[in-house]
């Protein structure tokens, strides 16, 4: 049914009959008329080329005997136009067959000819061959706008949702800070502390969010490249989690040049989620090592390995949104999503991510990205 209204809400096909005489137009129209095609008819070769001036057609039969301008003369003004160029000629003539004419004609750039008498059978049989592939060109135009104004409303719930959720969010988060300076009581302390806290797991589930729909919806996730040292990004959410998990052991290597042209703030987030899975899973009591291999030309290769086995059933799927935080019992902090938004970033910058988890010693993600 969606597919029978589409059909009717395109424009009619439109073909151009070209010829000097009335009772040809007349002829060809009669033979070529149908509900979902539109007829144009000129009388001349200048007539025709206005008529191609304000159309666009699927097909145009062209007389080759006319007075002032033959059909030959037309197809190569036709053709000279970048507007017309593409339009299929076919022309009609009721002379002879003749090798020199028809060489003339396909020379001029006529994709067919017909002889008169003209068989009707044959003149509508190669009608509807233009007729459907114009309508496909056009369905294809049609569902391109149609996605295009799709990607566009995505883009805006994106940017309204952002904005929605983020300022009240805020203003909770900033009324806590306030209540936290003002009041010195270990009461209101303790629960301006805690009401920061929620806040900021609020903060990264929206974020997270946003990064779904920006991943899903709005066509992938932006990146906004520079020159970026990996290390030193890692680096930057290595000391972060320090302060997070102060007993954690957190073992860096750096081999060759670990530089390239990336977004430097979402590779960040990739080692953030990656980097907060291994030591939220990891076996307690156990370091978590960041390898990073720079000593190929063309990309940088960073793994992140942990003592902890995966259930190997979740290794398919550990990357897929709302799948990748099934292991963590309860799930208090985030919505299973931060693996598959690492995946997107790293699929953005044109590299791959795996992870690997062997029977009883350990589970490694290694990333790969291309230097540029």
């Amino acid at each position: 049914m969606i597919e029978q209204q589409k059909q009717r809400d395109l424009p009619r096909v439109k073909f151009l009959l070209v010829d000097d005489l009335e009772e040809n137009l007349l002829a060809l129209s009669a033979l070529l008329q149908r509900d979902d095609v539109e007829l144009l008819l000129a009388r001349s070769g200048m007539e025709a080329l206005e008529l191609l001036l304000q159309h666009e057609v699927a097909l145009a039969f062209i007389d080759v005997q006319m007075p002032v301008m033959d059909g030959f003369e037309l197809a190569e003004l036709i053709r000279g136009s970048e507007r017309t160029r593409n339009v299929p000629l076919i022309f009609v003539t009721a002379g002879v067959r003749d090798e020199r004419r028809l060489f003339k004609g396909y020379e001029s750039g006529a994709v067919d000819f017909l002889y008169k008498p003209i068989e009707p059978h044959i003149l509508r049989n190669k009608a509807e061959v233009f007729f459907q592939l114009y309508r496909q060109k056009q369905q294809l135009a049609l569902e391109l706008h149609e996605r295009t104004e799709t990607l566009r409303l995505n883009e805006m719930f994106v940017a309204i949702l952002g904005h929605d959720l983020r300022n009240p969010l805020s203003a909770v988060v900033m009324a806590a800070t306030l209540m936290q300076r003002t009041y010195k009581e270990e009461v209101a302390q303790k629960a301006s502390q805690q009401i920061l806290n929620g806040g900021k797991r609020m903060a990264k589930l929206i974020e997270n969010m946003l990064d779904l729909a920006r991943a899903r919806l709005a066509g992938g996730i932006p990146l906004v490249r520079a020159s970026a040292c990996l290390g030193e990004i890692t680096e930057r959410v290595v000391q972060e989690y320090q302060a997070t998990y102060p007993g954690s052991v957190i073992e860096r290597r750096i081999e060759g040049d670990d530089n390239g042209y990336w977004d430097g703030d979402r590779l960040g987030q990739v080692a953030a989620n990656l980097l907060g899975n291994a030591l939220q899973h990891g076996e307690p009591g156990h370091p978590v090592c960041i390898g990073i291999d720079g000593r190929s030309e063309h990309e940088v290769v960073m793994v992140i390995a942990n003592r902890g086995v995966i259930p190997e059933a979740l290794l398919p799927v550990i990357f897929d949104p709302f799948r990748g935080g099934e292991r963590e019992i309860g799930r208090k902090e985030g919505l299973g999503l931060g693996l598959f938004i690492a995946q997107q970033i790293v699929k953005a910058h044109g590299g791959s991510i795996s992870m690997t988890s062997d029977d009883q010693v350990q589970t490694m993600v290694t990333v790969r990205l291309p230097r540029r």
